[in-house]
């Protein structure tokens, strides 16, 4: 059994993880999976009111959690050299602690290989938040990550590279009048 396949059967099974992302050390875990993201509030000591980011590896993934958006989001993700987070109005079929209070959810479509590699593994969108307990800084390395975080999970994907320069996506608001609001730059 490889890697992706325990990480995929640690997801598949409810469980959390942790992984490198397209920009930082993250914890995922299934997004649609009430119990699961509970884990990873209690996990980080996360306000139970912030919402999360969903990452995928392709847009009809992103299409089945947010059924109508403006046309100018694939172009968005197409021309953004930066990972880019979109927070889309009116997502479905995830867990209630995964969307903000108006129902909005942030999704980011990965064009990085190494996680378009275990994404196309779980074959699904993975729930995805910075690997750090909240209120602390996010972990620039594995090394940085605090010891409860790395306890705390049920799998760890080991990865031989770290980021070069480490850092959270861009973060953007689009409404269905394809009005743009900035979130993080």
């Amino acid at each position: 059994m490889n890697n992706f396949d325990t990480f995929v059967k640690t997801i598949k099974s409810g469980g959390t993880v942790l992984y490198l992302s397209d920009t930082i050390w993250g914890l995922g875990c299934d997004p649609s999976n009430e119990s699961a993201v509970e884990k990873i509030i209690q996990l980080k000591n996360r306000p139970t009111e912030k919402s999360f980011i969903v990452l995928t590896d392709h847009f009809r993934f992103l299409e089945k959690i947010v059924p109508e958006f403006p046309e100018v989001c694939y172009d968005l993700v197409d021309l953004s050299t930066d990972p880019l987070t979109i927070i889309y109005p009116n997502a479905k079929g995830l867990a209630k602690q995964v969307t903000a209070e108006d129902g909005s959810v942030g999704i980011r479509v990965t064009k990085d290989p190494y996680c378009i590699s275990y994404l196309r593994a779980l074959n699904g969108p993975l729930l995805s938040t910075s690997a750090n307990l909240s209120g602390e800084p996010f972990p620039k390395s594995f090394k940085d990550i605090h010891p409860s975080i790395i306890d705390g999970v049920d799998y760890i994907l080991e990865c031989t590279q770290e980021r070069k320069n480490p850092r959270p996506s861009k973060v953007i608001k689009i409404g269905l009048d394809s009005r743009i609001e900035i979130i993080r730059g």
